[in-house]
């Protein structure tokens, strides 16, 4: 009996080692950001303002993790409200139809000591394309409310004609490449 007793406590710290842990994105230290070319000339930033991300990950170095990221189309801004209004309609983004955009991940792989290739499924405009994007790991650290936190820095590049987005605008005025960039800090538990 006791050898039984002992071998399923040796199970259940065995088995906690390897439960599935959550991550949720801290809305208020996080940022959606892409960059696109205007023109030859300049660069135009923008960000999504309404962004919710988690990941789930059993691995301390995350290798395992799965992440998923929902971004409301209508909360873009570059800064011009007049040029937000024209992005949500059906020359860009057409928000009214595809309110929303994904990601979830399909493969997390260190590549580096704190580095690693993000690849996932997008969903933006109504497409599903497999994009791979940079990660790096920022480390962690324990925030007031005593909670364990993780910073992650994604950047990478998509194509607007990948996603049939702003198709009506020509390479001259609008760079076909639209760097993105995100900022992100998790909150475990």
């Amino acid at each position: 009996m006791k050898k039984i007793i002992l071998s399923t406590a040796a199970l259940f710290i065995l088995a906690g080692s390897t439960f599935a842990q959550d991550w949720n994105m801290d809305k208020a230290h996080s940022q959606v950001n892409f960059v696109i070319g205007h023109m030859g000339i300049n660069e135009i930033a923008g960000s999504f303002g309404s962004v919710t991300a988690k990941f789930t990950a059993t691995k301390d170095d995350f290798t395992d993790a799965v992440i998923e990221l929902s971004a409301d189309v209508n909360s873009i801004n570059t800064g011009n409200e007049q040029r937000n209004n024209h992005l949500k309609t059906d020359a860009f983004f057409d928000a009214a139809k595809f309110g929303t955009f994904t990601f979830k991940s399909t493969s997390f792989k260190k590549v580096g000591d704190k580095n690693y290739q993000l690849t996932g499924d997008l969903t933006l405009h109504g497409i599903t394309k497999s994009v791979t994007l940079n990660a790096t790991f920022n480390g962690t650290a324990t925030n007031m409310q005593k909670k364990t936190i993780a910073g992650f820095k994604v950047t990478g590049i998509i194509k607007r004609s990948d996603f049939n987005i702003g198709m009506g605008m020509p390479a001259g005025m609008l760079t076909d490449e639209v760097s993105l960039v995100a900022n992100t800090e998790f909150v475990k538990g």
